[in-house]
């Protein structure tokens, strides 16, 4: 697994996503859209928690199925701290069961995706209607 490459800025968006074959496709279609300049990629749960409580992540992309856990209870776990509960999650999963739709149903997980539907259409929808706002 490879490390996640260091940063200079503080990203806007995570991006939790353990294949590295669908981290490439992610990269390339968030590099399409003009706000997706400051873009950090991480493969698991814990290097997700690690992020956010280090920057002011503004949005997250997330699998739920991921090496260490499951990214709708790390969403619930989020929208449960003051200090993270209002970064929109966008989960992303292979194959979304009725069981991960139930147990996403956090308040701050706005939608439920198919890999498949990770294009620049709806990424630009969700970029600029839900990322919430740069830090004063």
């Amino acid at each position: 697994m490879a490390a996640a490459a260091p940063i200079t800025r503080t990203p806007d968006i995570l991006v939790v996503e353990d294949s590295a074959l669908d981290r490439e496709m992610m990269r390339r279609v968030l590099a399409l859209h003009p706000k997706c300049r400051d873009v950090y990629f991480v493969e698991t749960v814990s290097r997700a928690r690690e992020a956010v409580s280090k920057y002011r992540v503004r949005l997250i992309f997330m699998d739920n199925t991921l090496p260490d856990g499951h990214g709708s209870s790390l969403a619930l776990e989020l929208s449960n701290t003051p200090a993270h509960r209002d970064i929109p999650v966008i989960l992303v999963s292979d194959w979304p069961s009725p069981f991960m739709y139930a147990k996403a149903n956090a308040p701050n997980v706005r939608e439920i995706w198919t890999k498949d539907q990770f294009d620049l259409a709806n990424v630009s929808r969700v970029i600029d209607g839900q990322m919430r706002p740069r830090p004063a």
